[in-house]
Parts: C-alpha cells; sequence; structure tokens
C-alpha cells in the first residue's frame, strides 16, 4: 500500500470504541501517511464515553469525529435514519475508503451499519474489519501490516476507556497478540486484518 493510497478515510463504529479496537492501529498508519481520517460513532451507550472516545481519537491523531446518539441494539429499527445520515455524509464528501464492521459480524447494530454503508457508498472502497468476539467466521482477505509505533499507539488510545477495561476483549495482551497472529500470514511482526468488502481502484 503506497502512502496516502486513500486519501479520505471513513471509519463508522456503531458503538465508540468498536472502530479502534478493530482498526486502531490502522487508523494510526493512515494518520501518519498523510490520510484525511474521519471518525463516526453512532452511539455512545454512557455519557462518559463521549470523553473516553475524544482522549483515544486524540492519541489515534483523529481530530475530526462526530459521536451520534441511536439507541444501541435496536438500530436494526433505525435503518432508515442511519442510511439517511451516511447518504448525506457521501453527498457532502469524496469517501476513498469506507472500514465498518465485516459482513459477518453477528452484532445486529454492527451488521445494520455494514448494511447500509453497502448501500450509501457505492464509489467508494470498502473493508470490513474484526471483531472477533463477534464472529464465527471471518474471510480475512486484506491485511495492513502496522509497526511497533502504531501497536503502542493504538493500545494507549484504547486505555483510556476506563469503563470498558472489565471487558474481556480490553485486555491489551490479548489485542496484542491477535496484531501479532495476523501479522505472521503475511511475514511481518504485527498487522490488521480486513474483508474487502468492495475495493475501487481509479
Amino acid at each position: 500500500m503506497s502512502k496516502t493510497f486513500f486519501q479520505n478515510v471513513l471509519v463508522l463504529s456503531p458503538h465508540t470504541d468498536d472502530g479502534e479496537l478493530a482498526a486502531g492501529g490502522t487508523i494510526a498508519r493512515f494518520v501518519q501517511e498523510g490520510s484525511n481520517v474521519t471518525y463516526v460513532a453512532l452511539s455512545a451507550p454512557r455519557p462518559e464515553l463521549h470523553e473516553e472516545c475524544k482522549k483515544c481519537l486524540e492519541v489515534l491523531g483523529v481530530d475530526d469525529y462526530s459521536i451520534l446518539d441511536f439507541p444501541r441494539r435496536i438500530f436494526p429499527e433505525k435503518r432508515q435514519e442511519i442510511l439517511q445520515y451516511i447518504y448525506d455524509y457521501n453527498a457532502e464528501n469524496d469517501v476513498d475508503l469506507v472500514l465498518t464492521p465485516s459482513t459477518q459480524d453477528l452484532h445486529q447494530d454492527h451488521q445494520t451499519v455494514t448494511r447500509e454503508a453497502m448501500r450509501a457508498f457505492k464509489n467508494s472502497s470498502i473493508l470490513g474489519y474484526e471483531l472477533p468476539w463477534n464472529h464465527i467466521i471471518f474471510n480475512e482477505n486484506c491485511y495492513i501490516s502496522l509497526t511497533e509505533e502504531h501497536v503502542e499507539k493504538k493500545l494507549l488510545a484504547l486505555s483510556h476507556y476506563k469503563t470498558q477495561e472489565t471487558r474481556h476483549y480490553f485486555d491489551m495482551d490479548y489485542l496484542r497478540g491477535l496484531m501479532r497472529s495476523r501479522g505472521v500470514h503475511i511475514k511481518t511482526k504485527f498487522a490488521e486484518s480486513f474483508e474487502v468488502i468492495k475495493l475501487v481502484l481509479t
């Protein structure tokens, strides 16, 4: 991947922390290489997550973000409103790449966001990110290599989610190990993996 191959990147995070957990290292790499990265969380289940999310994104270098208030767990009921939001975003912005949950993610909110993203971003590349605890299977057919710096930045960023520390998937050794495991697939030390939903090269 050449530097700034994707000039404008949109990270769709159904809830605060989803995008960072799955693609925090990739976000840090894109920012470092000069891409314009925008982050949209469609829901913040607790008020304190707003501040935690802001601190996390600051570490990753993302200063263009929105945190919306769609009620969690009932995104399917809000499908049209979510579609309209991202459709309007697409109409006003030139997005090269969208990062969204995998099509194989079992969480109903995540499924809704990805399905509507596929409808809205017809001219953009779309990669589905990996949240293993929400998958039975995952078609990891895209790998983005990371440096130690990217990994450390991701872990430091996630450490600001103090309200989430007790969740089993917030274990920093586990997250580092997952990136190490994905790196083995491409003979590099660290990587994050994605599902290619759509790839647009112009």
